[in-house]
């Protein structure tokens, strides 16, 4: 189906949900609404992919001890999304062949690096994720990462798609949803747009070590999972540090294990020298 058929169909009156409620039987029951149908959708087209994900922890003390000092120093308190997001960026520049994916029979790489950061909102009393784009990440620093998500979170809207100005997104009928997240996949202009690399924090609300499998369509998709404290032997005497629990998952049809783990190696050293937070 052609993209102006699409737009064309996107133009329709959007469905409202509705409540459908049954009376003494023991039960009720609420129509779907479009957020949780575009996320049946997504998870309905990515779990095709080819993937992989890696299990990792990872020492975040000194980082937290630099953001600790930082906000002594200036009253500002740093987002461990926007420190990991800001980490991302460094080392993808380190690895291009992440910063891509198929179309058809083609590799297509990535001049910049955008990285997507899903952001829970409150949109008609249910809690939805939805991604904002940090376009040319390799061109900003933390405080600049950070301010553009601190931004996003203020925004009043209760429209899905207005942190991206993508509003029309919840124009597009039910049964074409699959089909639009299929083609939006492989679309150069949707991967310039939000970039195919990904970091959500979900699990940092958690208290004990959690790790999340998460599905998505980006090639490389970090999710966040819980801080946990452990015992680790640091000059002949144990020591209690923080660490954070990350899965990264990976396209396997773009990159392969060795890659992925000379990736992985790379960035948790990026994330435990904390030497890309800012000096008070």
């Amino acid at each position: 189906m052609s993209a102006g058929k699409l737009l064309s169909l996107a133009k329709r009156k959007p469905f409202i949900p509705a409540p459908v409620m049954k009376k003494n039987k023991g039960f009720h029951a609420v129509r779907l609404g479009f957020n949780r149908r575009a996320v049946i959708a997504s998870a309905s087209v990515t779990r095709r992919k080819n993937v992989f994900h890696s299990l990792a922890e990872i020492d975040i003390t000194e980082p937290r001890q630099r953001m600790k000092d930082y906000f002594d120093q200036t009253g500002t308190k740093l987002s461990m999304t926007a420190y990991i997001v800001a980490c991302l960026s460094k080392v993808i520049r380190d690895h291009p062949r992440l910063n891509a994916f198929i179309t058809g029979n083609r590799f297509v790489f990535l001049d910049d690096i955008t990285i997507s950061v899903l952001i829970e909102r409150d949109l008609l009393g249910e809690k939805v994720p939805e991604p904002i784009a940090i376009a040319a990440t390799q061109n900003k620093s933390l405080l600049d990462i950070q301010a553009e998500i601190r931004e996003a979170q203020t925004i009043q809207d209760e429209k899905l798609g207005s942190l991206t100005g993508s509003r029309w997104f919840s124009l597009i009928p039910g049964f074409l949803m699959k089909t639009f997240v299929r083609l939006a996949d492989k679309n150069i202009y949707m991967a310039r747009r939000y970039g195919k690399l990904s970091v959500t924090s979900v699990g940092m609300f958690s208290r004990e070590p959690v790790w999340f499998i998460p599905h998505g369509s980006a090639t490389v998709l970090l999710t966040v999972g819980s801080i946990s404290e452990k015992a680790v032997l640091v000059n002949e005497h144990f020591e209690s540090r923080k660490h954070l629990c990350i899965t990264a998952s990976f396209d396997h049809d773009v990159v392969d294990g060795a890659p992925a783990a000379r990736f992985i190696n790379q960035l948790a050293e990026t994330i435990q020298n904390g030497m890309l937070i800012p000096l008070p």
